[in-house]
């Protein structure tokens, strides 16, 4: 899959007066989106637990875990996600669990979020 990146704003979910904005890597791999501690202490990140996380490098480590408010470019909407701090001046990844939550799908040819519609399977009762 190319690699591409978009425009995210990220707020703290608390206090909105607390953000930052930066490019992030779309990366369908991650679970989760990736923000480095220096950027999460910035803007008052409050973890609520932690996530065993094991990196494409082989790597494993245990980071901090929360949600925060994102804001994709060319989105109108705010919206709560999870989120792993790692390593101060990580990059920036905005993963799988958040995608989902903006109901977008990854065009990689050419290097956009295509908004989908989303499907909710339910089974009725009948009698």
């Amino acid at each position: 899959m190319g690699m591409f990146k978009k425009k995210v704003k990220v707020t703290n979910s608390k206090e909105s007066s607390f953000w930052f904005e930066s490019e992030f890597w779309v990366d369908t791999g991650a679970l989760y989106s990736f923000i480095p501690e220096n950027l999460a202490k910035k803007i008052h990140f409050e973890p609520i637990s932690s996530r065993n996380v094991f990196f494409a490098d082989g790597k494993t480590s245990k980071c901090l875990f929360g949600t925060l408010n994102f804001e994709i470019e060319g989105f109108e909407e705010s919206i709560p996600c999870p989120v792993v701090i790692c390593a101060k001046n990580s990059p920036l990844l905005l993963g799988a669990t958040t995608l989902e939550n903006f109901a977008v799908e990854v065009d990689p040819a050419h290097k956009k979020l295509i908004p989908i519609q989303t499907l909710i399977w339910s089974f009725i009762a009948t009698r």
